[in-house]
């Protein structure tokens, strides 16, 4: 009897050893197809991702600005932290914004793009930040970017506020200071010195912005700026150069009015009175430039002390155009 339930008794250990193994071999399966099924998710997810940001990249480089926009914008919904696409939505709204007609998409686009580029810039890699804080320094440029003024004689208090030129130069600045120098940086911050009214950091920038290259915008603006500063000579030598380097009329006829501007300064009342002449005989040109040259014609007659010549061109102006406030200033002053 003793030894029968010694039999059993192994038997039920060799059993429980048996069910214990199946149960572990189970255990060990089930833990498997767990870690497998788990990191398989995983990898595919993060070879996804990678794959996603890769695409940014291609669509980057094939200038696919709105596509570039859509990928980052779906890639940040899911890793609010993922930094490249932070930085590339950040550079796809700002490209999209400067080529955008609607003035309130466009405003709408840049807010967008500097929220990006603010949090990109946080997170970014020493290698990155300076092309981040460039293109944050154009986006701030761009804000301050308004349709130009067809009257030419306009009241200076009536100018658009420059805002945010202070910010372009801070991170222009930074980005030079970080090692990025992009062509196009000294002119940019030639353009915001300028909007800031720093004439002589203006000239300077734009000094530097030549060495890259030469252009009627460029040219036309150092004149502007040596204008400003009293430098009638230096800013009509940066005219010329910019009329015959242009072959855009709308350039043209900035030149001719700035050239009539300096002049008039000068007081070489006849040579201001032919630029406008031929501004204002022009019958090609639009109607509210024809009528800035009428009145700078009844302004140079004015100070010769012609008044009936000046209310002549005055009226002439109204003519032209209706609206035009320098005019109807001129008429109420003289009435």
């Amino acid at each position: 009897m003793k030894r029968g339930r010694n039999v059993n008794t192994m038997v039920a250990k060799r059993v429980r050893r048996i069910a214990f193994g199946i149960l572990l071999v189970v255990l060990t399966v089930f833990l498997c197809i767990t870690v497998w099924r788990v990191s398989h998710k995983y990898f595919l997810k993060k070879f996804h991702r990678e794959e996603r940001v890769s695409k940014l990249y291609d669509e980057w480089n094939a200038h696919n600005y709105e596509e570039v926009y859509r990928i980052s914008e779906a890639i940040l919904e899911k890793n609010f932290l993922q930094n490249a696409a932070r930085t590339f939505h950040g550079y796809s709204s700002f490209l999209l914004a400067v080529s955008e007609n609607d003035n309130a998409e466009y405003q709408n686009l840049l807010d967008e793009a500097i929220i990006n580029l603010r949090i990109a810039l946080q997170y970014a890699k020493d290698d990155v930040k300076p092309q981040i804080e460039y293109m944050l320094g154009r986006t701030y440029f761009y804000k301050d970017v308004v349709p130009v003024h067809s009257d030419f004689y306009k009241d200076k208090e009536s100018e658009s506020q420059h805002y945010y030129s202070d910010l372009a130069i801070k991170y222009l600045l930074a980005s030079q200071e970080d090692g990025f120098e992009a062509k196009d940086t000294s002119e940019y911050l030639g353009l915001s010195y300028a909007a800031l009214g720093e004439t002589q950091k203006s000239i300077e920038a734009f000094a530097q912005a030549l060495k890259y290259r030469e252009s009627d915008t460029l040219l036309l603006s150092i004149a502007e700026q040596y204008c400003n500063a009293s430098q009638g000579k230096t800013a009509k030598q940066y005219l010329k150069r910019a009329d015959n380097l242009t072959k855009d009329e709308d350039i043209k006829l900035r030149c001719k009015f700035l050239l009539a501007q300096i002049c008039m300064e000068e007081e070489s009342f006849e040579e201001a009175e032919q630029v406008f002449l031929e501004i204002a005989e022009n019958q090609e040109l639009p109607g509210s430039a024809r009528a800035d040259a009428h009145y700078g014609l009844g302004v140079i007659y004015e100070k010769q002390k012609d008044l009936v010549k000046a209310r002549y061109e005055w009226r002439y102006a109204l003519n032209l155009n209706s609206n035009h406030k320098g005019s109807r200033l001129k008429m109420a002053e003289h009435n």
